[in-house]
């Protein structure tokens, strides 16, 4: 195998600053994230100021561990996964840099401006209207780099991961843009173009589909590469992952209604939203059944490969997370769990444990390859970092399983008279326990981003430029 220079070398700059990037947003995502949890523990931590407040901080932590955490996890292992499946190198390299330098940008401009608080106060839509309109740019600008490089690949194929890169590119730009749309009075202040109930709907229209494409469509691309390439077997069925995908991105779109229950929104419209959630358990746990099954015959390898136990135990709360969210959209069981920890612990299972164990489970089976080394500084880190990570996110959504439903019941509990059996105050002392847990859950998780950065630095300090180059050269003569 040679390693003479190519003029096809694939572009793995902007992956290394993607992937390093994914670790310390992370630190500091889930940093933060502990931060507010002991905020409710321990409410002093606010300090007295209106910027450190859990209000102002709350967003803040979501758009680090979403957009920050997430985002650059994305960008990192798309740009990675298109280019090593299409055999050539990303369409044009400024473009690619100019997606990093934007989307750090607008990460500042985040990290900025939610602590004054200028905010369009909607969820996973905080960012004002000349940080949306960057983030647009960016977007476009990465969507044209992605499907640029797809073009012009070497490949006759397009591989199933892409097709799911390619959809969640597509539609997270028409879900910022569409609900983006809004009429700006100051440079930090606009009013959206969407009023009461509309505006509700196309709100959790985004919201919940900022879950189902970004946060799902484009991880299971990484988990269609990953999982194969990190257990050395071939997807388990090519056809159902076919399937998966066209169903995914035909019913989740639909689903979004269900964070409107008992609201002024329609009653047919929730009604829709609750019957596409409860469809969409299908294709999610198809998609899971096909990466857990994908292990057929390489099990054994879990007993030492942390890396493999971080993407399948990713999958494991994959599948638990979207059973448990169609079941939530049922209107009888929302009825008792909507405004409760319980949502809090949902999500966190599928961020936790299957949004940021995939991207651990990929940067670490990247890192090694992008800088020209065997593998990982340390093996034991990345065990230890599992560890903390699995045992924290049990703590987290089971402090808030408990909390959610010791609430809901609180909450509706009615005396002979019909008053109110407890006041809120009592529920929320009786939710102190479980903010604890929780407080505790968020430690151990970030702790192990902690050991992953010790152990991603040490490995990148053994590499030297001329090995990380020939890594890339390597890569592309293996391909060939």
């Amino acid at each position: 195998m040679s390693t003479a220079i190519s003029p096809t070398a694939y572009n793995y700059k902007v992956v290394r600053q993607f992937a390093i990037m994914t670790v310390v947003w992370g630190i500091l995502g889930m940093g933060l994230g502990v931060f507010i949890a002991s905020q409710l523990v321990w409410p002093e931590l606010n300090f007295g100021l209106a910027w450190t407040s859990f209000g102002r901080l709350r967003p803040l932590h979501t758009n680090l561990v979403i957009f920050a955490f997430g985002g650059c996890a994305l960008f990192a292992t798309s740009y990675y996964v298109v280019q090593r499946t299409c055999q050539t190198r990303l369409i044009s390299d400024s473009l690619a840099a100019f997606t990093f330098w934007g989307w750090q940008a607008v990460i500042v401009g985040a990290i900025v401006t939610l602590p004054m608080g200028f905010t369009t106060t909607k969820e996973y839509a905080e960012l004002e209207w000349p940080l949306a309109i960057l983030l647009a740019i960016v977007w476009v600008t990465y969507g044209l780099v992605f499907f640029g490089t797809i073009v012009k690949r070497k490949t006759k194929h397009i591989y199933v991961g892409n097709w799911f890169y390619g959809a969640f590119i597509v539609v997270t730009a028409m879900l910022h843009i569409v609900n983006h749309a809004s009429l700006p009075v100051s440079f930090f202040k606009s009013y959206s173009a969407y009023s009461g109930a509309t505006d509700a709907m196309i709100q959790w229209w985004y919201g919940h589909n900022a879950v189902g494409f970004f946060l799902t469509t484009g991880f299971l691309g990484m988990m269609y590469y990953f999982v194969p390439k990190q257990a050395e077997r071939p997807i388990y069925s090519y056809r159902l992952s076919i399937v998966h995908f066209w169903a995914l991105i035909t019913l989740y779109i639909w689903a979004g209604p269900h964070h409107l229950h008992y609201t002024a929104l329609p009653d047919w419209a929730q009604s829709l939203g609750m019957a596409m959630s409860i469809i969409l358990l299908a294709p999610s746990w198809g998609g899971m059944i096909n990466g857990m099954m994908t292990l057929s015959g390489a099990w054994h390898k879990l007993r030492t490969d942390p890396i493999l136990r971080f993407l399948v135990v990713s999958l494991a709360f994959y599948g638990m997370s979207t059973f448990e969210g169609p079941m939530m959209a049922i209107k009888t069981v929302n009825s008792l769990s909507h405004y409760t920890d319980w949502t809090i612990g949902h999500v966190h299972a599928g961020a936790l444990g299957w949004v940021a164990m995939i991207s651990i489970g990929a940067i670490y089976h990247m890192i090694p390859k992008l800088f020209g080394r065997a593998q990982m500084h340390s093996t034991g880190l990345i065990n230890t970092h599992f560890w903390l990570a699995t045992i924290g996110t049990v703590l987290y959504i089971a402090s808030m399983w408990v909390n959610g439903i010791t609430q809901g019941l609180m909450w509706r509990a009615i005396n002979d008279d019909g008053t109110l059996t407890y006041s809120f105050v009592e529920a929320l002392q009786a939710s102190h326990p479980g903010f604890i847990v929780r407080a505790l859950g968020g430690a151990f998780f970030a702790s192990g981003m902690l050991f992953m950065a010790y152990n991603v630095w040490r490995t990148v300090r053994a590499s030297n430029p001329a090995e990380a180059k020939a890594a890339e050269q390597i890569a592309v003569v293996g391909a060939h």
